[in-house]
C-alpha cells in the first residue's frame, strides 16, 4: 500500500489520487452514477470518518449504524455528529418514506 504506491508514483512521475471513502470524488461518482444529487440520497455506514463524515462533506446525510466496526470511543471523540444514528440497519425501515 503506502511504499507500493510511493514507488509507482516515483516510477510513473505522477501524484496517485485517493479514490475511495471519504473522498468526496467517490461519494460524488456514486450520486451521478446514480443520477441523484445530495439531497436525494444518504449514506449508510459503520464508521464515522470514512463513511458519515466523508458524505457530509459532499452534502450527503451521513447515517450512522452501531454494528460493525462502529467504536463508541471514535464515535463519540471524533467531532463529527451523524445525521441519524440507528443500532442496527433494520432500524432504517421506520425512517423511511415511500
Amino acid at each position: 500500500t503506502g511504499p507500493f504506491v510511493a514507488a509507482l508514483e516515483y516510477a510513473a512521475g505522477k501524484q496517485s489520487m485517493l479514490m475511495g471513502k471519504p473522498s468526496p470524488e467517490f461519494f460524488q461518482l456514486a450520486l451521478k452514477d446514480l443520477g441523484k444529487c445530495p439531497t436525494e440520497a444518504a449514506m449508510i455506514g459503520d464508521d464515522i470518518l470514512t463513511d458519515v463524515h466523508g458524505a457530509q462533506q459532499v452534502g450527503l446525510k451521513g447515517i450512522l449504524v452501531k454494528t460493525g466496526k462502529y467504536r463508541e470511543d471514535l464515535a463519540s471523540s471524533s467531532g463529527v455528529v451523524p445525521d441519524l444514528v440507528l443500532e442496527s440497519l433494520a432500524s432504517l425501515a421506520e425512517y423511511i418514506k415511500c
